[in-house]
C-alpha cells in the first residue's frame, strides 16, 4: 500500500556496460526544488562498490563483501562530508534466521541490531538501536508475521512500544494479481487510531492499477505500465475527499533500464 505512489515528478535511467558497471541517474522535481543524483555500481567477484553523488554535493560510498563465509556479508558505508555517518555492518543469513548488526565509526557510536527467526509460515523479529553516548535506546521495535497460502498478516510494536500496527494482505485472484490489504495503527500515548485500506488489480500482464484511502479521507490512486522489460511509467494522484479543490496532487515517474 505504500510502494510506487508518487506525489512529485521523478525520472530515472539505468544503463549497464559490457563489463557489468551499472550507472543510474535520478532526478526529482519537488515543487520549486529539483533534486538529482548519479549512482554507479561496480561488481568484481564477491566485492560490490556503490558510489552516489547528489546535488547537495554529498558523496555516499558503500563497499560490500559477500560470502566471506557461507551466509555472511560485510558492508562498509560512509557519506561525505558528513564523516559521522560512516558505519560497518555485518549480516548473516540462515535458512531459519537472519541477523544484522552495525556500529557507527565514531568515538561514541550508535549500535544497531536486528534479527528474525522463523520459517515460511511464522516469523518473529526485532530491531534495536542504542546510542552509546547518551546511553538511551534510539528505537526499539518488534514484530510477528504469519503467512499461509495467499494470506499475510503481521503485528508490530514500534516507537519504543508507543505504537501498535496490525496489517493484512491477501491475494484474491492470482491471474489478475488482485490484492487487498489493510493496516490499523494505534498510538498508546495520544490514543489516536489510523486506518488505511488498499487494493491492486492488473489490467493486463504489463499494466497495474493501485488505490488506497485512509481514515482522514486522503485517497491515492496510480496506474503503472511496464512498457519494456524493467522500465516503468507511473502516473499517480492524491486527493483529500474532504477538501477536493485544495489538495489534489498529480505525480509522474519514469524509470528506464537500458
Amino acid at each position: 500500500m505504500t510502494g510506487d505512489y508518487q506525489g512529485d515528478h521523478k525520472f530515472s535511467v539505468t544503463t549497464y556496460s559490457s563489463s557489468g558497471v551499472a550507472i543510474t541517474t535520478t532526478g526529482t522535481n519537488k515543487g520549486d526544488l529539483f533534486l538529482g543524483d548519479v549512482a554507479t555500481q561496480v561488481k568484481n567477484k564477491n566485492f560490490t562498490a556503490d558510489i552516489k553523488v547528489a546535488t547537495d554535493s554529498s558523496l555516499l560510498t558503500t563497499i560490500t563483501y559477500d560470502e566471506a563465509t557461507p551466509g555472511l556479508k560485510a558492508i562498509i558505508s560512509a557519506k561525505l562530508p558528513e564523516h559521522k555517518t560512516g558505519k560497518i555492518e555485518l549480516q548473516y543469513l540462515h535458512d531459519y534466521a537472519g541477523i544484522s548488526t552495525s556500529v557507527g565509526l565514531t568515538a561514541n557510536p550508535t549500535v544497531n541490531f536486528s534479527g528474525v527467526v522463523g520459517n515460511s509460515v511464522l516469523a518473529l523479529g526485532t530491531d534495536v538501536s542504542f546510542n552509546t553516548e547518551s546511553g538511551d535506546f534510539k528505537h526499539f521495535n518488534a514484530g510477528l508475521s504469519f503467512t499461509k497460502d495467499d494470506l499475510i498478516t503481521s503485528l508490530t510494536l514500534n516507537d519504543k512500544g508507543e505504537r501498535l500496527n496490525a496489517s493484512y494482505y491477501q491475494i484474491v485472484n492470482p491471474l489478475t494479481k488482485t490484492v487487498v490489504g489493510a493496516e490499523v495503527s494505534h498510538n498508546f500515548t495520544t490514543k489516536e487510531n489510523a486506518i488505511t485500506v488498499g487494493t491492486q488489480y492488473a489490467l493486463d500482464p504489463l499494466t497495474t492499477l493501485k488505490a488506497r484511502v485512509n481514515h482522514a479521507g486522503v485517497a491515492n490512486a496510480l496506474i503503472q505500465h511496464e512498457w519494456r522489460p524493467k522500465s516503468f511509467v507511473t502516473v499517480s494522484g492524491e486527493v483529500n475527499t474532504r477538501e477536493i479543490e485544495k489538495t489534489a496532487k498529480v505525480g509522474f515517474a519514469l524509470a528506464l533500464k537500458l
